[in-house]
């Protein structure tokens, strides 16, 4: 029989979905232009490592301003400032959709970037603090359902419109998807109290919520520096561009799987569950490489490497929580700027040494990076315990 504080009542489970829904577009706008790229480039004469710059530029400003915004923030009311967040995004869209040079596609790109800093910051600790500290992982991995949902429905989504009716016409319908959004969040959201100012952390919990920050900034860059090109990997592998659509949505229904999995363990063996995704995403990376020549098989092995990857992020956002180094709103900060220091490095790294080296050079640094976040997580046994200690 699981025990009362084991449970998640309705009206947490209430706002977890519509936590759902606005990670959902929040996902779908960061990635989009991994399904947009060759259109992007064509539309103005930009070679695509450049195009994949757009992904930096947003990284950027995420790792950049995360943590000082959140700090600014830190007594506001969570539940406006949260759908404050998901109505930039679609400010930043509906800029993208009317911008008719590269230079204003980007500054659209930076609308959403900013919003993306305070966005995931609030809305982790904001998950945490809807349900017991016992079921605290569960409930993470529950919001991030909407990040999974993104990859396999919005992603694909938006790329299939673009395909159909256009670019622009892609980027709109995300910025009206954007503003249902704040309407849906806004009727679904319990309220919860301001963070208030961080505690003062003590030396070795700074440390371990230092740790599992620099795990999840080396996963996310292992992962981004191949997966921002991966349209250019499927079409180096005879895949059609208009089967890009339904590939993507494929790796999106991954990503479901590894975050599935993650939640069968994240309250119980988080460590060897971290461990046994960032192994798995390794060697389905190193498995690219070896099956290149082979529609199906290079298929496949994104599919694998996106199911380790899909239970990495929440394995993160926990373990920077429990270490209760700062606030829950500053640790999800500290863990959203190490996201996206690995995503915008990964994407400029990636694009450089696929432009120097090509496709073979860039799978070996992806797969090193993962396996190097590996070695980390056996050592930091801090930031990574076996067990779960609850407060």
């Amino acid at each position: 029989m699981a025990r009362g504080d084991d449970r998640i009542r309705f009206d947490a489970a209430v706002g977890l979905g519509a936590l759902v829904l606005a990670t959902f577009v929040a996902v779908t706008t960061e990635i989009v232009p991994v399904g947009v790229l060759p259109q992007l480039s064509r539309a103005f004469g930009t070679p695509t490592a450049v195009t994949g710059l757009l992904v930096t530029v947003y990284a950027a400003l995420v790792a950049v301003l995360a943590v000082p915004l959140t700090r600014i923030t830190d007594r506001f009311a969570r539940k406006p400032l949260l759908l404050a967040t998901i109505a930039l995004y679609s400010v930043g869209n509906l800029a993208i959709a009317l911008a008719p040079s590269f230079a204003l596609l980007c500054a659209g790109r930076a609308i959403g970037g900013v919003a993306h800093a305070l966005f995931f910051s609030l809305s982790s600790s904001y998950a945490a603090a809807l349900v017991p500290a016992r079921v605290q992982g569960r409930a993470l991995a529950i919001a991030a359902a909407g990040a999974s949902l993104g990859y396999v429905l919005g992603v694909p989504l938006v790329t299939s419109i673009g395909a159909a009716l256009g670019w622009r016409a892609a980027f709109g319908a995300l910025a009206v998807g954007g503003v249902l959004a704040v309407l849906a969040t806004a009727a679904a959201l319990p309220a919860v109290p301001s963070a208030g100012p961080a505690p003062r952390a003590e030396r070795g919990r700074r440390g371990a919520l230092i740790g599992a920050a620099v795990v999840n900034g080396l996963a996310f860059f292992g992962h981004y520096a191949l997966y921002t090109y991966v349209s250019t990997v499927l079409l180096d592998a005879g895949v059609a561009e208009a089967a890009i659509a339904p590939a993507l949505f494929l790796f999106g229904a991954a990503g479901v799987v590894g975050l599935w999995l993650a939640g069968l363990v994240i309250d119980r063996r988080p460590r060897a569950g971290m461990l046994g995704a960032l192994v798995l995403a390794a060697g389905a990376v190193s498995a690219v490489l070896m099956l290149q020549a082979s529609t199906g098989g290079t298929v496949g092995a994104v599919s694998a490497w996106v199911v380790g990857f899909g239970a990495i992020p929440v394995f993160c956002t926990a373990a920077c929580l429990r270490t209760r180094s700062l606030s829950p709103d500053l640790s999800a900060a500290v863990n959203n700027s190490a996201s996206n220091v690995g995503i915008g490095l990964g994407a400029a790294v990636g694009g450089g040494v696929l432009a120097a080296a090509g496709l073979p050079a860039l799978v070996v640094v992806s797969a090193a990076a993962f396996a190097a976040a590996a070695v980390l997580v056996l050592v930091l046994r801090a930031s990574f315990p076996p067990r779960v200690e609850h407060a």
